[in-house]
This record gives structure tokens, C-alpha cells and sequence, in this order.
């Protein structure tokens, strides 16, 4: 996983406005929202995108359907008590992990015993990224959750959804320094998980 995430802030208005636009959303503003989707609708696409390169060639769903899964996914939390624009971010990339996951799931199921869709993932220690089934990672990051819930949350955060260290740091109230620790010992768990896997 490289270190050198850079996050969906890229060419993007201020946080203030989609902060501000979030926080009117949850008070019950529906034309909030309709303001707050064309702010963040490349920095998603963007986040979608990265997230399919990943994946095996020849994927089934497309950016735009995860964006518009993802988008619907989020209207069911209009109450969150949203933090700010790197908040919106985080669960937007929970969101889109839990999609492909379940597609993959979906996937398996039809093919009675497939292995699955497929993730390029960078794991500490290898040189090359790795092909590894994406319901193998959930399972992992299920398993670290149990161990450091903290850890799976940063690597959702840093690897899932783009975010920077001190995005992460900003979505879990932790120190960059933290962050940087706990990103690392993530990777090291998922290298020893995954790489026990044919």
C-alpha cells in the first residue's frame, strides 16, 4: 500500500462550504444536499475509479454506478453528525468497500465457488502489488477490527477511501504520529493474512 496516498481533496472547493452544507443536510435541508453533490461528485468519481483499478480487468460494475450506489447508501444517513468534508469522504469510501464487497460476494455466489474479484493490494515487504481476493481483504480487515478496530479504520480510511495521514488523523481524532504507527502495523497484519492465502 503506498505511502504516498494523495486523498480526494484534489481541485475541490473549500471544506467550509461542504461542511456547511453537510450540517444543513442533517438539520433537514433537502436542497442542501442537492447543492452538496456537484462539490463532491468528482472527488467520488475520482474515489471510485481508484478503487476499480484495483480490481481484475473486465469488472462488471463501473465508476458511476458505485458513485450512484454509494450516493444512495449515504441519503440513509442524512442524521449523521457530520464532521466536516473528510468525514463525508471516510464514510463515502466505507460505503464504496462495502459495495464491491458485496458485488464480489454476489459475484461468488453465482459462480457456486468462484474465487471472486480481485484487488491489487501493497502490502509491507512486497515489492509488487499483489492480486488478492477482495473478500479475502474484508475478511482481514473484519479480523483486525477485532484485534485493533483502529487499525482496520485506517486502513479504510488510507487505502479504501485515498485519505492523507493527516486526513486519517483529522476523521479519528488521533495524532499523524499515531496514525503512522498504526497504518504500519495494519499492513504488516494484512501481509501475514493475505500471504497465507493460495
Amino acid at each position: 500500500m503506498p505511502e504516498n496516498r494523495q486523498g480526494p481533496t484534489v481541485e475541490t472547493p473549500p471544506s467550509g462550504d461542504v461542511t456547511r452544507l453537510l450540517r444543513a443536510w442533517r438539520r433537514g435541508d433537502e436542497r442542501a444536499l442537492e447543492d452538496l453533490i456537484p462539490l463532491v461528485y468528482d472527488d467520488l468519481h475520482r474515489m471510485a475509479e481508484r478503487h476499480l483499478r484495483r480490481e481484475r480487468p473486465g469488472h462488471t460494475l463501473q465508476p458511476t454506478a458505485i458513485v450512484n450506489e454509494a450516493y444512495l447508501r449515504l441519503l440513509a444517513r442524512q442524521g449523521e453528525d457530520w464532521q466536516g468534508r473528510t468525514h463525508f469522504f471516510a464514510v463515502a469510501a466505507q460505503s464504496m468497500r462495502r459495495i464491491l464487497v458485496d458485488h464480489a460476494r454476489a459475484r461468488r455466489a453465482r459462480k457456486r465457488g468462484g474465487r471472486g474479484e480481485h484487488w491489487l493490494v501493497e502490502t509491507a515487504g512486497m515489492a509488487e502489488p499483489r492480486g488478492v481476493d477482495v473478500i479475502a481483504v474484508d475478511d482481514a480487515l473484519v479480523r483486525l477490527a477485532g484485534l485493533d478496530p483502529v487499525q482496520s479504520r485506517v486502513v479504510e480510511l488510507r487505502f479504501f477511501g485515498g485519505l492523507t495521514e493527516d486526513e486519517t488523523a483529522e476523521v479519528l481524532a488521533l495524532s499523524a504520529r499515531t496514525i503512522r504507527r498504526k497504518w504500519t502495523l495494519a499492513k504488516a497484519f494484512l501481509y501475514r493474512e493475505l500471504g497465507q492465502r493460495p
